[in-house]
């Protein structure tokens, strides 16, 4: 049977009508059918995706790779959220290992299961590809209550971590996964480049695997004293220093051996390219605003690189909760700013300016 507390019938909701179109509506509180969840939202991240879509930039890709467009509204936005469970759907306790009173949360893509990315276990690949808070059939966080439907990958949350810690699973779950696929073996000089959300969590995800140097590139100095405490070795800011010549200058010549790119600004691209040694290895996460154009010359015939894609954190949520419970990475630096609701256009404008904030907060 159902579990539920008693929950209110409407709720306010940051919606996605289109650019620039964010409205606090009224909507209907969600209920939970079978297998479902629903959860009280604590704490849910603004992510520099959710401004994109605020500012009308293209999100999703056709299969031939062209980028036709904007988000799906209606829809509820955010998908960084952490949630208490305040009802489960018949089935969905047993099923989830969840009880009333539990911090759950979702992954951010709820595949079909049906693809066939998703019967290779490729999920995060699914070709439906429903995120939370860019379409209507898949309402994001951004109000006080969220439901996890039948097919959410969730996951418990320990009940003693902090809301505000545990609303970084998310954007740590990306960049644990980021990190993953450069492949950092001992000995490596690793360069980070990009010290917003995504990127401190790589810097602090790389340091765990004990690379020789590790380097954060940031055009923020503010950014780069946080990727200190994350474990950078050393920190460059490119409107400073040439931070090509000095990466070639303390690599003997031969450059980089892995270039993470999570700025989201084109003119890191080519500067990785320029950076990276001979047979190494370009991670790109950015989702950028317009297309990158570079010298694949570069990356074939001179250098003969690996480039490496990464897109969300497949099989990351239990690393990320675990590091995070351990404060094996110390998220708490990264989150600067925490908003009521009715506050989200600001938090929004700040994420965008990004020279006061790192990470803003919605608490619903």
């Amino acid at each position: 049977m159902t579990q539920s507390i008693t929950l209110p019938k409407t709720m306010p909701a940051v919606v996605c009508h289109g650019p620039h179109d964010y409205r606090l509506d009224e909507v209907a509180v969600p209920t939970a059918g079978p297998d479902e969840v629903i959860v009280e939202v604590l704490a849910i991240g603004i992510c520099a995706g959710d401004v994109k879509c605020w500012d009308g930039a293209p999100l999703f890709w056709e299969s031939d790779g062209t980028r036709p467009g904007y988000a799906e509204p209606p829809a509820i936005a955010g998908h960084e959220p952490i949630g208490r469970v305040v009802a489960l759907g018949v089935g969905a306790g047993r099923k989830r290992g969840l009880e009333i009173g539990d911090l759950a949360i979702s992954e951010q893509i709820v595949p079909c299961h049906d693809c066939r990315f998703c019967r290779r276990g490729q999920y995060w690949m699914c070709q439906v590809h429903h995120v939370y808070g860019f379409k209507s059939c898949l309402p994001g966080g951004m109000a006080p209550y969220m439901k996890y439907p039948a097919g959410a990958i969730v996951h418990k949350v320990p009940a003693d971590m902090d809301p505000t810690c545990a609303a970084m699973i998310e954007p740590l779950t990306c960049s644990i996964h980021a990190v993953q696929r450069a492949r950092i073996e001992f000995g490596d000089t690793v360069v980070v480049a990009g010290c917003g959300p995504l990127g401190l969590g790589m810097v602090a995800a790389a340091r765990l695997t004990s690379p020789s140097r590790l380097i954060a590139l940031d055009l923020r100095d503010n950014r780069l004293e946080v990727a200190r405490q994350m474990g950078a070795d050393l920190t460059m800011n490119p409107d400073k220093q040439d931070v090509v010549s000095e990466v070639l200058e303390l690599t003997e010549g031969y450059g980089c051996d892995v270039y993470i790119e999570a700025t989201g600004f084109v003119e890191a691209v080519p500067q990785g390219l320029r950076m990276i040694r001979k047979l190494g290895r370009f991670v790109e996460f950015s989702v950028h605003r317009e297309p990158v154009t570079v010298d694949w010359t570069l990356i074939g015939d001179v250098k003969e690189l690996d480039i490496y894609g990464s897109h969300l954190g497949p099989y990351c949520y239990p690393l990320a909760i675990d590091y995070i419970h351990r404060s094996l990475i110390d998220v708490a630096p990264i989150v600067t700013h925490t908003l009521p609701l009715a506050e989200f256009e600001k938090g929004f404008k700040m994420v965008r300016d990004g020279t006061e904030s790192i990470k803003v907060q919605l608490q619903p």
